[in-house]
């Protein structure tokens, strides 16, 4: 299960939306349902289907949100992009100590199982990083790339 997390926070970092084939008809009944279970007040929903799962993008709440689930209708993770504002404390008193000389190209929110995890993509002229928190206390980081 950490495997299908670490895969869906990866899409969503790596901006991959249209990556996938766009699938109204072919997501199947229990996805649907689950879905609708899940999310009542959702609007706005897209389907796109991957090899091992099927993401919904919907509107809810005036916010765009990702459910994400697998072929059994089970919802794996959702996810949602956020302000650093919207940060726990700890987390954005750590992100201005530590990386000051780094700006945010992208933030994002998942939610697995009511626990949060919280992803941040960090720049500049030399290198992205990308830091993962699973608490709201400190970041670990999850990659780190030169650029060239």
């Amino acid at each position: 299960m950490k495997k299908t997390i670490l895969a869906v926070a990866m899409m969503l970092m790596a901006g991959l939306t249209g990556a996938f084939a766009k699938d109204d008809e072919g997501v199947n009944k229990q996805i649907t349902s689950s879905f609708n279970k899940d999310f009542v007040s959702a609007s706005n929903v897209s389907w796109n289907k991957g090899k091992d799962f099927v993401r919904a993008t919907f509107t809810m709440s005036g916010q765009v949100i990702f459910a994400y689930y697998n072929n059994s209708g089970e919802l794996i993770a959702s996810a949602r992009n956020i302000r650093s504002e919207q940060l726990p404390i700890n987390l954005l008193n750590n992100l201005k100590k530590g990386y000051s000389n780094y700006w945010i190209s992208e933030l994002f929110e998942m939610d697995r199982d009511g626990q949060a995890l919280y992803y941040v993509t960090l720049e500049n002229a030399d290198e992205t990083l990308i830091l993962k928190s699973t608490s709201s206390n400190d970041w670990s980081t999850y990659k780190r790339s030169r650029k060239i």
